[in-house]
């Protein structure tokens, strides 16, 4: 096997046999990884925080290729993200963009989905109340993005028309992105889309800004959006559990 130094950030945990855990990692080089801590389970203090959720640092893996499960020698903690477990929000949030990284992620080299990956987790961390809500869903299309699932925003997906800032366009999932009213008609369906809900997306996808935190009405909107934009472009028939909690959760402003 061969030592590999990589950061990484920690998206999942399960224990493995009497003492172990198997630990799923994202890292910018290696892609999607699945890893063995060796006797985890019976002392914390080889691994010590490096098996929580969302902690990020550099671990040192011994990897052989054609194997699917590389072996954790070691990892060093650069960040815990501790306060994403103190709120259910933040973490609900979290694992839902977890959730669509262990799904959607490859196992091949990836810098920038990494990147949006570990700012998309800094930014719900940091999060409170209702923001942490909006955080998650500007986290989930930017994450769509680095996949290269962004939708067309900007002009007509049909006929490339651009679109004024002031103009009211459908969003067509079957389609890929908006629409303009002509080529509407062509589209399955689609849900209206009014400048100002454009406007944040295309802001969500350039930059992860969050902007004002979204009314309840506006993020419950906008959920169901990205939920039927995943099921049409990226599910494989398996429901998304993470996302499901996410999305039916009650929040309240801190």
């Amino acid at each position: 096997m061969a030592a590999h130094s990589t950061e990484a950030v920690v998206l999942h945990a399960f224990d493995y046999l009497e003492s172990s855990r198997i630990i799923k990692l994202l890292t910018p080089d290696l892609g999607l990884r699945s890893v063995l801590a060796r006797g985890a389970r019976s002392s914390r203090k080889r691994f010590g925080a490096a098996l929580d959720l969302f902690v990020q640092g550099t671990a040192e893996l011994d990897v052989k290729p054609g194997r699917d499960l590389d072996t954790l020698g070691s990892f060093d903690v650069i960040r815990t993200r501790g306060a994403i477990g103190a709120d259910l929000a933040r973490f609900t949030g979290a694992s839902a963009i977890a959730e669509m990284l262990l799904r959607f992620a490859q196992h091949d080299a990836d810098p920038e989905l990494f990147e949006v990956a570990t700012e998309s987790l800094d930014r719900i961390a940091s999060a409170h109340g209702d923001d942490a809500r909006t955080a998650t869903i500007a986290a989930a299309w930017r994450v769509l993005s680095a996949l290269g699932f962004a939708p067309s925003l900007e002009a007509c997906n049909q006929c490339d028309r651009a679109f004024a800032e002031d103009e009211t366009v459908l969003f067509s999932q079957s389609a890929g992105g908006a629409v303009c009213e002509r080529c509407a008609s062509l589209a399955r369906v689609g849900r209206k889309l009014p400048p100002s809900a454009r406007m944040r997306l295309l802001g969500w996808m350039s930059s992860g800004d969050d902007g004002v935190a979204l009314s309840d009405a506006e993020a419950r909107a906008h959920q169901r959006l990205l939920r039927e934009f995943v099921i049409e472009h990226l599910s494989d028939g398996r429901p998304l559990k993470a996302f499901e909690t996410w999305e039916a959760g009650t929040w309240s402003a801190a």
